[in-house]
């Protein structure tokens, strides 16, 4: 899909940079990872290619702020950017707020968009070499005062609770291969041993950098 130049230069420039200071998990390669998978998502959908760009660009730019609310707060700050109005109307900036809000993958509620549904499956990057690296990642940079032990019981914890059968995450896309990476994802859970085993290769080479 092709996306406006000028619009491009100005993410480019003023908007993927700022991800470089966010922890492990959700920097720059992370949310150029998303607007690769959104744009793929988006040729199955009469969509306007600049707004999946945007939407995936700005959806975690609020982590500045905090976890727990970066969806609200990414919005806002999507929402506050007159720099946008060169390519967006009022009404698009407003459906892609909306798309950024419902994105996370704890939301209590579908998207309200196919904007916000294609983002939210993009974000799911279920290969679960990168699932178990990024939570671990996330770990170490937000919980550095656990033992060894404390962030193994704290990533099988977040595994069981986002990604096990009857875990919140949600998947919404049928021509995305999430759903096939999912159940790889969740074999593996049920193998303790081999999890524990995969635990420690990965921690032993993320603590050593």
């Amino acid at each position: 899909m092709t996306i406006t130049p000028s619009l491009k230069a100005y993410t480019e420039q003023h908007v993927l940079p700022r991800y470089e200071s966010y922890d492990a998990a959700h920097r720059c390669d992370h949310v150029v990872g998303v607007i690769e998978r959104s744009l793929a998502l988006a040729t199955h959908y009469d969509v306007e290619p600049d707004m999946v760009y945007t939407i995936a660009a700005w959806h975690d730019l609020g982590l500045c702020y905090g976890r727990e609310t970066h969806h609200l707060t990414s919005a806002q700050m999507l929402r506050e950017e007159g720099a946008l109005a060169e390519w967006f109307t009022v009404e698009q900036i407003a459906t892609m707020a909306e798309a950024i809000e419902d994105h996370r993958a704890s939301s209590d509620h579908t998207p309200r968009s196919i904007y916000g549904l294609i983002v939210a499956e993009a974000d799911r990057q279920i290969i679960p070499q990168v699932v178990m690296r990024r939570t671990i990642q996330y770990g170490l940079a937000h919980y550095p005062e656990l033992s060894h032990e404390e962030q193994w019981h704290r990533f099988v914890a977040h595994l069981h609770e986002k990604y096990d059968h009857g875990g919140y995450l949600k998947l919404y896309i049928l021509h995305s291969d999430n759903a096939a990476r999912l159940a790889e994802l969740r074999a593996l859970i049920a193998r303790p041993d081999e999890l524990r085993h995969q635990f420690e290769v990965l921690f032993a080479e993320l603590t050593a950098q």
